[in-house]
């Protein structure tokens, strides 16, 4: 067995199993706070684009009406998510492999597939807008050629954050990824959150009538559009869904499992490794949605009030607008600061990810063997030079930053469904039975499911026009 305790990335290969690299699980909490770290990836990149854009821009459109929507759309997903994972730990494969198992297909390529490659181009715009969205942050802090929200300034900074998200994450260490993600959680949680309990303390302090005022199940006219981009984007999404199976595989919870030799061993490592990821999920759930309503409730206590709806390039300066009103002048370079972490930890996040998944896309239309560990990272690495270009010129055409987050989030809810077959194919076909999940964690992914699926009809049915009184 091995008794290394550091993730390896750089040495083995992390997508292979080996008899040689078995581990036996933690079985306490505290034993398995060592082994966590893909729950800490995920929650990077789900606090940054959703929360502080769509999510914010929630609130100061709706106020506290829809804060039941935000906490729904954070819980609604985690059961799919830790189902998928049981399939990644139980069979070891890549989960865009497993995907493209689901009938019916075309040649080579399934339904799934397809589905996920026209979100991939959605999600193109969506990343476009983070990183514009990080660099006018970056241009309102040290502005290039005078006025901040100038051309001049966001193209030079876009460029800059580029170039600088490439050499950092060109390695694509596993290691390095996790920690930087750790890092960039801890700061802005904890400045988000501090900043929202607050509230109460300042002239747009919210009291318990705002608050169940949002727990009753309605959406207001006029806000449906960001409220399924919300939905959408907010809590874990597709992609996260999708991204969090691969840190699954190189953190090394399939890997310690060991190869599927059918043995009663190999089950009870298994089940064991299973656990340490649902606690892993769990802590990443709570991370996530402490985030998600202290961004929601600053946008519905300070902007909807005043009637500051976040558009276009001003999008942060009228943001900031959520910590001046509440602490002053000086809280402006606080926020920029906090945003810049927050939005640069879904760049952080988000590209070694997407680099992934297209590379076993690739994989799958044949343009490489994804057990090639030396063809997969250069095709890794291509990736993470290609994307981020990608992004940069994506914002410097379009420059609307919530706009563009908000394309993604639809998207990512029409995904969803797609996330979901494949969740009940591969459970059904492929996974251990005796890996299966307790009679409440089913029942649980049923109505996660069913939650997910109404959201794609709804979602795919207002898209092309129809109206729901």
């Amino acid at each position: 067995m091995s008794t290394y305790a550091e993730s390896p990335d750089t040495q083995r290969d992390p997508y292979a199993l080996t008899a040689d690299e078995i581990r036996e699980p933690p079985r306490t909490w505290r034993a398995s706070l060592r082994f966590f770290g893909p729950g800490l990836i995920v929650s990077a990149s789900v606090v940054g684009s959703g929360e502080l854009i769509a999510t914010t821009a929630l609130g100061a459109e709706a106020g506290f009406a829809i804060l039941w929507l935000i906490i729904v759309s954070t819980f609604v997903k985690v059961a799919v998510q830790i189902e998928l994972a049981r399939w990644t730990i139980s069979t070891g494969q890549p989960v865009m492999t497993g995907c493209n198992k689901v009938a019916p297909r075309i040649g080579r390529i399934g339904w799934i597939t397809v589905l996920w490659l026209i979100m991939a181009v959605a999600k193109l715009i969506q990343l476009g807008g983070v990183i514009g969205a990080t660099a006018t942050a970056c241009s309102i802090l040290a502005p290039v050629g005078g006025d901040p929200l100038g051309t001049t300034s966001l193209a030079v900074w876009t460029v800059a954050l580029a170039a600088a998200t490439i050499v950092l994450l060109y390695s694509n260490h596993y290691s390095l990824i996790e920690r930087g993600a750790a890092a960039l959680v801890a700061i802005f949680v904890v400045i988000t959150v501090m900043i929202a309990a607050g509230l109460p303390f300042t002239p747009f302090a919210y009291g318990t009538s705002d608050v169940l005022s949002g727990l009753s199940f309605g959406i207001p006219p006029g806000v449906v559009g960001v409220a399924i981009a919300a939905f959408g984007i907010t809590g874990i999404g597709s992609d996260e869904i999708i991204a969090y199976q691969y840190w699954c595989l190189e953190k090394g919870y399939a890997r310690w499992t060991g190869p599927a030799d059918g043995s009663d061993a190999r089950t009870k490592r298994a089940n064991g490794w299973i656990r340490v990821m649902y606690r892993d999920a769990l802590l990443s759930w709570v991370v996530y949605t402490l985030a998600t309503l202290a961004f929601f409730v600053m946008g519905a206590a300070v902007l909807h009030p005043q009637g500051l709806v976040p558009e276009g390039n001003g999008m942060l300066t009228t943001l900031s607008r959520m910590y001046t009103d509440t602490l002053g002048n000086w809280a402006g370079v606080l926020f920029l600061i906090g945003a810049i972490a927050v939005l640069g930890s879904t760049l952080w996040a988000s590209l070694p990810s997407w680099a992934r998944v297209w590379t076993n896309t690739l994989a799958l239309l044949g343009v490489l063997d994804w057990t090639d560990q030396r063809a997969r990272t250069r095709w890794l690495r291509i990736f993470t030079v290609a994307l981020p270009i990608t992004w940069s010129a994506a914002y410097l055409l379009l420059s609307e930053p919530v706009v563009m987050v908000q394309v993604g989030g639809i998207s990512g809810a029409l995904f969803l469904v797609g996330v979901v077959v494949a969740v009940w194919y591969l459970r059904n076909t492929e996974t251990d039975p005796r890996l299966r999940g307790s009679r409440a964690f089913n029942a649980a992914l049923v109505i996660s499911s069913a939650a997910i699926g109404l959201l794609g009809v709804y979602t795919l049915l207002t898209t092309f026009g129809v109206e729901f009184g």
